[in-house]
């Protein structure tokens, strides 16, 4: 068949004339992937510029290539003649072809048919598609330029919005979804919480958000990862991701030091194992988990191990190690002070305060009064009418009920109980009481409610405990170091007590006798004295501590024989530089924010003057008292 020309055509018809073309394509154009290439041919003319062919209506098309020849085929009117003999079915396959790709074409360039919202069209300019502004609504947008402002559609985003690309901000697509279309989405990651059981609380996790953003910026058809990839290779990327935050914080190892943290317990299958982790300003670090069922637990074995994680960490990293109070453990720590002399043990302070609430709890003044607070709250809680009566009175909070094995719980429920004296006593001399009369309970309850004693026994217990509580929670925590906290924690508690009881020494003896004994046996270490003496917070207020002998020995016992890296004379004469406020001590926003400011980043601020003494406290108040570390849940580890 002649393609340069449509001459001799007429005697054949138009569905023949398709079949040829059909098969001078499929012979001569296999590798062509466009359904447009079914229905023409191609050709040379006279200035040998290559030409197209319609199968149908046999005009020659010479430039525009496929796409000319699609709109051909398609019918639209403007840029070509439309053929008037093509199939019905043709058309319309070509005219989807042509949406498919002009929908591709969109989503490459990052338009995802979002309608212009200025109501404005598009035309082209040198390639682009430029949106028509009206000067009015430019100005509005705060554009210097006069006249029509010109924003580029190869985004789909208007040029003149600045970091289109922040993922805290909604796209414009997400912002014209509908209502339903929001809904839909919520419930899908809502039903996958429910059915694998997730707890809602995840969402919290600072990794959600960023997990739901990095699939949005994908786009349409990602798939998630599978179950092979998640316990296998994104594990191991999350590892080594991990090794390299860890390998960070030995940076901040050698310079303020660090305190490793040794604790036990037992997994679901009742392995004893034994948790490693490394805790300095920065964060806790994860280092090792031992199983401990084929070790004999002895002194001698525990030093040992913790020797071989002292190495791991740096022997001159280490500052203080914290483990268990029990007995093997002690002697382990000091087996290892004298392997490294530059390392002090102490036991748990968290645990350490928590036995002195168990010994107080114990008390048989203090078991009577939880007894009767008991009472009362068990007999609130078992029935339903009183616990409505006392829910819809106003400001009504749920009383605090004390926990098997959280000792400072006992405390707390008694301040509670106390915080609803009022609402009780209302109840109990309500008529809509009078029905529990009848009980021999609810008589009891009526009495223990209406007697001031109890109510003043319980205010009285509430106020022993309170400074000994508020120091748990420092030492019960990772968000900062608590070791330069813990001296000061117990002076104040000691004498709190003592005011309380206005010196009268029968009635405060056995609450200090309980305290100073755990405090002698367990707490009252040189570095914990040396904390507290470079605490700045403590070192400059009128009511310190830091002139008792006590304080001060300790400081310079640690000195002698913890530090071998400075002259103690030149620590000595810094130490008089610290205490009596002179050099960079001395300046007025020292003294403003030595409370203030936590006190390893005072030392690092104002100690430039004693750099012995300012290396010194960095390392000393940098450290944890407690392993409170060790008993979160690192099986995951």
């Amino acid at each position: 068949m002649d393609t340069g020309t449509g001459t001799g055509s007429n005697s054949q018809s138009s569905t023949a004339g398709a079949v040829n073309s059909e098969q001078s394509a499929s012979q001569n154009h296999r590798q062509k992937s466009d359904i447009a290439w079914k229905y023409c041919s191609v050709g040379v003319n006279s200035q040998g510029k290559r030409t197209l062919t319609c199968g149908y209506c046999f005009k020659v098309i010479a430039g525009g290539g496929i796409h000319r020849m699609k709109q051909h085929l398609a019918g639209e009117q403007g840029s070509i003649v439309p053929c008037s003999k093509v199939d019905p079915a043709v058309r319309h396959a070509i005219l989807a072809s042509m949406k498919e790709k002009e929908q591709k074409s969109k989503e490459k360039k990052g338009d995802f048919g979002v309608e212009n919202p200025f109501g404005h069209t598009t035309h082209s300019f040198d390639g682009d598609e430029v949106l028509e502004i009206p000067s009015s609504l430019a100005n509005k947008m705060g554009s210097s330029s006069k006249g029509k402002r010109k924003v580029t559609a190869s985004t789909g985003i208007p040029a003149f919005f600045k970091g289109g690309c922040d993922t805290s901000q909604p796209t414009i697509k997400a912002c014209l979804q509908s209502k339903e279309k929001w809904e839909n989405t919520d419930m899908a990651i809502a039903l996958w919480f429910y059915d694998a059981c997730i707890p809602i609380n995840a969402v919290n996790s600072p990794f959600f958000q960023k997990a739901i953003d990095q699939i949005a910026s994908m786009g349409h058809g990602y798939k998630s990862p599978s179950y092979h990839s998640l316990r296998v290779n994104l594990l191991r990327n999350a590892k080594r991701d991990v090794k390299l935050v860890v390998d960070s914080f030995r940076s901040t190892w050698t310079e303020t030091g660090c305190t490793i943290m040794g604790d036990g317990w037992k997994d679901t299958r009742q392995r004893p194992l034994i948790n490693f982790l490394v805790y300095c300003p920065k964060g806790i670090s994860f280092i090792k988990s031992v199983d401990a069922s084929d070790i004999v637990t002895s002194a001698a074995n525990l030093c040992n191990l913790f020797a071989e994680i002292v190495e791991m960490v740096g022997s001159n990293n280490v500052v203080h190690l914290v483990t268990d109070n029990a007995s093997n453990y002690k002697a382990a720590g000091s087996l290892l002070s004298e392997r490294y002399p530059n390392i002090c043990w102490s036991p748990c302070a968290a645990h350490c305060i928590n036995l002195i609430l168990k010994d107080i709890g114990e008390m048989n003044d203090v078991k009577a009064i939880v007894s009767l607070a008991s009472t009362v709250t068990v007999f609130i809680y078992n029935h339903k009418f009183t616990l409505n009566w006392l829910r819809k009175t106003t400001g009504w909070k749920e009383i605090i009920r004390p926990g098997e094995t959280r000792f400072a719980t006992t405390f707390i429920a008694l301040k509670s109980l106390h915080d609803h004296k009022d609402s009780l006593q209302s109840l109990v001399t309500s008529g809509d009481y009078k029905q529990f009369l009848r009980i021999e309970k609810g008589k009891d309850v009526k009495q223990i409610v209406l007697d001031e004693r109890f109510w003043n026994n319980c205010l009285i217990m509430v106020r022993i405990m309170g400074p000994i509580i508020r120091l748990l929670r420092i030492c019960d925590t990772d968000e900062r170091p608590s070791l330069g906290y813990v001296y000061e924690g117990m002076f104040r508690a000691i004498n709190g007590i003592k005011r309380l009881f206005r010196n009268k020494e029968r009635l405060y003896k056995p609450y200090i006798d309980i305290i100073s004994d755990r405090w002698d046996r367990m707490l009252r270490k040189n570095l914990h004295a040396a904390a507290y003496y470079l605490n700045p917070a403590f070192q400059y207020e009128s009511a310190t501590f830091c002139t008792h002998p006590e304080v001060i020995n300790g400081l310079l016992d640690y000195i002698e024989t913890k530090v071998d890296w400075c002259n103690p004379e030149k620590l000595s004469q810094e130490v008089g530089m610290y205490r009596e406020r002179q050099g960079s001590f001395g300046r007025k926003l020292a003294i403003l924010t030595s409370k203030s400011d936590r006190p390893e980043n005072w030392w690092k601020l104002y100690g430039c003057d004693a750099p012995n003494l300012q290396k010194l406290a960095i390392r000393i108040l940098s450290q944890t008292a407690s392993s409170s570390g060790c008993e979160r849940n690192w099986s995951v580890f």
